[in-house]
């Protein structure tokens, strides 16, 4: 059985009938499909869009998607049925709240199995008849057509809870990757580069297939057989030009050199190729592969590779705390394997996710009322086609593949990184895509330097964790290397960035052959890369923009950093300072006990004030100490018999740094007084993960809570950058975005005249 589509329509063979094709109805279908190929199910004991009530009155009424009987008898009878299937599209991440909502219709109806998918992520739950339990159990899999026959084959199945997915797959990650290291000698890090290549030869070939084929062994020996019959002699292997298009497809990232081959044996190739079939990378959860190839890096790069990675609390914390929203540009200059990048994604992902289905409850509220419920099942359908398009048309604005969503714009536009590690700017784009996507952003580039879309005055997010104790040397020089030459991408982001990139061309391009140091106004102050880096986020924030930065302990305390500090208090407010366990980094591999720095960049407003006042201070305090450092300087001009001896020289130029020190001293004092603000310091002792790396109490957790409380009251962050607005008219969904710069035209968003 295949599904049916054509003229835009999908044929619905459990209605007899064509219907629009809509992203939800495809899932319904195919999943209808699989029912009858691969469980051998029978049409005749399937009902699709089956009304489902609550036995209590007044408690609820709901359309399970999919239901399957025992038999065509139980059907006709109406008796309970075994298996509710909820679906998605394609592009909606299935959130726990959907469980729950689904796991409702299943036990209202009676079932034994409820089943959630979106193809990518297909999840089966148990279902205790009249309950709905805190925490849902998972089983292995639905009963076959044979199987639903046998109550006591149920029950097995029932009993058989399933381990998570996600768990499996990093399991399987590192099987691929011993394969390598034990069958072609390879370092760890040469390795993990191996499995780079065929995962990403993987994900290419599974998202230009149209029919969901998985990049398994009989489907490249297949693709191979084919190859061979028209390769020339002096040709390349198959594997080897299969990489070759994986190349070329991802040029634009800067993933591989051009002169890169697969450094393994066909037949390691091949049975990691093997291994690897079970899973579909173009349709396995975000959520699933996401997390399972984090967990692989953390553990093969911290165990093997001697990489730093910051801890996943850490990350949560910081994130939350400066509460990305959507329409903001947010970086990592110095991003390793894109953690922080990605917890940006997901959290300002999940706050869209949120707002489409609020806009979901205000249609069902409008049309779902006292009056839906006195109509005809016929007019009820209508009703019901007329919503299920509505919720269409919101759906778009999360498919990441339609260019006027908001996904995309999130993906494309908002999300940029870069390390100076090639490994790790590889790393973190491949993580980023099997999270969901915003690699296009990542690069491998010196994170102090200019790149692409990176460069001063641009983003309204920073987050990130430097390179500790390490020092750039004063010998360390820019050179034509930095440069970026590449014309068509330069003239790509001139007409993205305009003038404001060309200026950020000139960074490198007109500094060849000086030091990196010279770049940085801390650079004469100090060599530390966390310093450097201090001053390199500063200067990426457009003006009011904020930052999050993992420091050393003490970095900004330190007596000999004190120019540092005060650098940093002359172009930014510092809004918290927390000050975490030793032992959540010693999990990681660092030995350095670290704070978490919360700066926010001055307004233009800030920074005149701020400017004012300390114009202001030093004038004043000139003036106070005007007619003393005079006459100081007076006596030490001063020549023949009325001249100072050495000694009572020595004196008054102790003296006079004694009266500047003091006059930098008040100087500070009328600042702080005048541009007086609060900051707030925690120290938590505990933070979610030990020195092993278990999993602990989490004090970060509620502090991000609080900390959000006290940032909205007092508006640290600013305004909302961007609102969204929603008004149906005549069948479409209109949508006007107020921002800064004011409201919107509004838009018809995904006509129903384009369905």
């Amino acid at each position: 059985m295949e599904v049916q589509i054509k003229d835009n329509k999908i044929f619905a063979p459990l209605k007899d009938k064509w219907l629009v094709l809509k992203p939800e109805e495809k899932v319904r279908q195919e999943y209808i499909c699989r029912l009858v190929n691969s469980y051998g199910f029978d049409l005749n004991q399937m009902e699709q869009e089956k009304q489902v009530n609550n036995s209590q009155r007044g408690q609820g009424r709901s359309m399970a998607d999919i239901v399957i009987y025992k038999n065509e008898a139980d059907k006709l009878a109406s008796r309970s049925p075994v298996i509710v299937v909820e679906c998605k599209a394609e592009h909606i991440t299935i959130r726990e709240e959907d469980y729950f909502q689904g796991y409702n219709y299943a036990s209202w109806a009676g079932a034994d199995f409820f089943v959630t998918t979106n193809l990518k992520e297909t999840r089966i739950f148990k279902v205790i008849k009249g309950h709905v339990p805190k925490r849902l159990d998972e089983v292995v899999n639905i009963p076959t057509a044979q199987e639903v026959k046998d109550e006591k084959k149920i029950n097995e199945l029932l009993r058989k809870t399933k381990a998570f997915t996600r768990d499996e797959f990093s399991k399987l990650l590192f099987k691929c990757h011993n394969i390598i290291r034990n069958n072609d000698k390879l370092s760890p890090e040469a390795a993990f580069d191996e499995i780079s290549k065929i995962l990403f030869i993987k994900i290419r070939y599974e998202r230009k297939n149209s029919d969901n084929q998985i990049f398994s062994l009989d489907a490249f020996k297949a693709d191979k057989e084919s190859y061979e019959k028209y390769k020339p002699k002096d040709g390349k292997d198959f594997y080897q030009f299969l990489f070759e298009q994986t190349k070329e497809d991802f040029r634009d990232d800067d993933l591989f050199e051009p002169t890169e081959i697969i450094r393994i044996r066909e037949n390691s190739f091949e049975a990691i190729v093997k291994e690897l079939e079970i899973y579909n990378l173009s349709t396995t959860s975000d959520d699933v592969k996401g997390i399972a190839f984090e967990e692989f890096l953390g553990k093969t790069f911290r165990g093997e590779l001697g990489q730093f990675f910051t801890p996943r609390t850490i990350v949560d914390f910081m994130v939350e705390v400066l509460d990305p929203k959507e329409g903001e540009a947010i970086c990592d200059p110095c991003c390793g394997s894109g953690g922080f990048l990605i917890k940006a994604f997901e959290y300002v992902r999940s706050k869209i996710e949120r707002e489409i289905q609020r806009e979901k409850e205000k249609i069902k509220q409008e049309y779902y009322t006292e009056t839906y419920e006195k109509l005809s099942e016929a007019e009820k359908r209508k009703v019901d086609e007329k919503v299920n398009n509505f919720f269409w048309q919101l759906n778009e604005e999360l498919n990441i593949n339609n260019e006027k969503s908001r996904i995309r714009e999130l993906s494309y536009d908002c999300i940029f990184g870069t390390d100076a590690n090639p490994r790790m700017g590889r790393t973190a784009k491949m993580n980023m895509i099997m999270h969901g996507d915003g690699h296009g952003g990542v690069h491998h580039n010196d994170g102090l330097l200019n790149v692409n879309g990176i460069f001063e005055n641009r983003f309204d997010v920073i987050i990130t964790n430097p390179p500790f104790g390490a020092r750039v040397e004063k010998s360390l020089k820019i050179t034509e290397a930095d440069k970026y030459t590449d014309q068509e991408r330069i003239r790509k982001y001139q007409h993205r960035y305009g003038q404001d990139y060309d200026r950020a061309l000139q960074q490198v391009n007109n500094n060849i052959g000086k030091p990196l140091l010279s770049l940085y106004k801390l650079g004469k102050m100090s060599a530390l890369t966390e310093v450097l880096f201090i001053e390199r986020c500063l200067n990426l924030l457009k003006p009011g923009g904020r930052m999050g930065i993992v420091l050393p302990e003490g970095v900004l305390n330190n007596s000999n950093l004190q120019k540092v500090r005060d650098f940093v208090e002359s172009k930014a407010k510092i809004l918290l300072i927390v000050s975490i366990p030793q032992d959540v980094f010693m999990a990681s591999g660092a030995t350095v006990k670290p704070s978490l720095l919360f700066f926010k960049k001055f307004t233009e407003e800030e920074a005149l004030q701020y400017a004012t006042i300390e114009n202001t201070a030093i004038r004043e305090t000139n003036e106070r100490y005007f007619d003393q450092i005079r006459e100081i300087q007076e006596k030490l001009t001063q020549r023949g018999k009325e001249a100072p001896t050495q000694k009572e020289k020595k004196q008054l130029k102790t003296t006079l740094k004694g009266i500047e020190t003091k006059k930098e001293g008040e100087i500070k004092a009328i600042i702080k007084e005048k541009f007086n603000y609060e900051i707030a310091i925690a120290e938590v002792e505990k933070a979610g993960i030990s020195t092993t790396g278990a999993k602990i109490e989490n004090e970060l957790e509620p502090l991000s809570k609080d900390f959000r409380e006290y940032a909205t009251e007092n508006q640290l962050w600013g305004k909302i950058v961007r609102r969204v607005k929603y008004d149906i008219e005549e069948g479409d969904i209109y949508r006007t975005q107020t921002t800064y710069s004011g409201v919107g035209e509004p838009e018809i968003f995904y006509s129903k005249k384009s369905v």
